[in-house]
């Protein structure tokens, strides 16, 4: 465990380095989910629930509004779970959790788990349909699947070059773009199982997100160019990350959610700073940096999750705590 956080925080500082001082704004409020931090953390489409992966307690849910804990959500019974991924459906009807190989769909009405599942591979990253009938699951031996979370079985298979890292569905489960280590952002056609666009970067795809219109992408590459790129014609419109730009510009970006009016886009970041840009001119309109632990440490927090709430953006730190930004 001290060997994963040393690598972990080493990162993010390297991170914090690139990307210098800022001006940017605090948190309105800060609300502790895990006492020592969390392998994962993920808010719901509306942001009224997030899902945390803790390093203490194993995966919990949460009433963001209220921060109330609802559930504890572990795989097995007596034990706490490593959750590393996690997912709602867009309804905010159901959630999954992954462990490695595990995967469960829980109810939210109930807190109760409605089927347990393994992957074909180690999941690295997930995302479910509607109604949560199906996840779309980015496994570490180089394929998405577009996996039967009620029944069992994998529906279609997309192969990448390498490790498939990022995922993300449309909300009507007809579009899946991903992010693998070869690389690549490929939008593809669930149904058909072919590639419609694929767009190259300069390093591992580490982050990825679908407007609610399905007409904008978000795509970035670690220490290297972040865009936002049209789904119709593939042609990028934005580029957000700009490498030529070293100590400025030069972010990895570990979050993104497009408003539901697909005007904004809000991004969050291994050294703890959100972002929220205007999709139509690509311009930042508000920047925030996360509460860390400890103020005059050296090690940023990386932005798990964000999302728009009423009047109000949330984010997870890899602290275990949760932001409202206002």
């Amino acid at each position: 465990m001290q060997n994963r956080l040393s690598a972990v925080g080493c990162a993010l500082l390297a991170a914090a380095i690139l990307t210098g001082c800022s001006d940017s704004d605090k948190p309105a409020q800060y609300v502790e989910y895990a006492l020592q931090g969390a392998y994962s953390g993920t808010l719901s489409p509306q942001a009224k629930y997030a899902v945390i992966g803790s390093f203490n307690h194993g995966g919990s849910l949460w009433n963001v509004s209220q921060h109330e804990r609802l559930y504890n959500w572990n795989h097995r019974a007596g034990e706490y779970s490593l959750i590393t991924a996690s997912a709602f459906s867009p309804n905010e009807l159901y959630a999954a959790t992954a462990e490695q190989q595990d995967l469960v769909l829980w109810n939210l009405s109930n807190g109760k788990p409605e089927g347990f599942w393994s992957s074909p591979a180690e999941i690295l990253a997930m995302d479910l349909s509607p109604n949560g009938n199906y996840a779309l699951l980015g496994l570490a031996d180089h394929t998405a699947v577009y996996f039967d979370i009620k029944h069992g079985g994998v529906m279609q298979t997309f192969r990448h070059d390498a490790r498939v890292k990022s995922v993300d569905l449309s909300e009507d489960a007809l579009l899946a773009l991903t992010g693998d280590d070869a690389y690549n952002a490929q939008l593809w056609d669930v149904q058909s199982n072919k590639v419609i666009h694929s767009l190259k970067f300069g390093n591992i795809v580490d982050t990825v997100a679908l407007s609610p219109n399905k007409q904008l992408a978000f795509s970035s590459g670690s220490l290297d160019r972040a865009v936002i790129w049209n789904t119709l014609d593939g042609k990028m419109l934005h580029t957000l990350s700009d490498n030529r730009d070293l100590f400025g510009k030069r972010l990895s970006f570990l979050s993104a959610r497009f408003s539901p009016d697909n005007s904004q886009l809000l991004t969050g970041t291994a050294s703890g700073s959100v972002q929220l840009w205007d999709t139509a001119s690509g311009e930042i309109l508000r920047s925030w940096t996360l509460h860390k632990r400890d103020p005059y440490g050296p090690t940023s927090t990386g932005v798990y999750s964000v999302g728009f709430g009423n009047d109000i953006y949330y984010a997870i730190g890899s602290n275990g705590i949760i932001n409202e930004l206002k």
